[in-house]
């Protein structure tokens, strides 16, 4: 009884390793080489997508650098043009401050000129 037992044992094991047998030779010829296969579609598929991803990137930050640099362009531009006109405006107030000592040398020398006439009609009448 004891052999009949171990010999259906035996069978059983043997059952088990054939099966096991044929679960990994279907794994490693049929299902990895699905897997491997979905694998590869999925990473192409990424990476092909991250390209894109990067390409649509490099555009963005291309046009925000020339964005950022007509930005820069204008403010330099306008700030030129501030300090021409400040420029401008100084020579303006340097003209007019001119204009005004020579007109307040003239009206001195006018006054002085006046005061000096003055002073000889009044000595005209000092002198009587």
């Amino acid at each position: 009884l004891r052999f009949f037992w171990q010999e259906k044992r035996g069978l059983r094991e043997l059952r088990v390793l054939e099966n096991l047998k044929s679960s990994v030779f279907e794994t490693n010829e049929l299902v990895l080489p699905k897997c491997e296969q979905a694998m590869h579609g999925s990473l192409n598929e990424t990476f092909k997508r991250l390209q894109a991803a990067n390409s649509i990137i490099q555009r963005v930050q291309e046009r925000e650098h020339e964005a950022r640099k007509l930005h820069e362009d204008r403010l330099l531009a306008r700030e030129e043009k501030r300090v021409g006109h400040w420029e401008e405006l100084m020579k303006e107030q340097q003209n007019k401050q001119a204009e005004v000592d020579e007109e307040y040398r003239k009206a001195r020398e006018h006054l002085k000129e006046q005061y000096s006439e003055m002073e000889k009609e009044l000595a005209k009448y000092v002198s009587f």
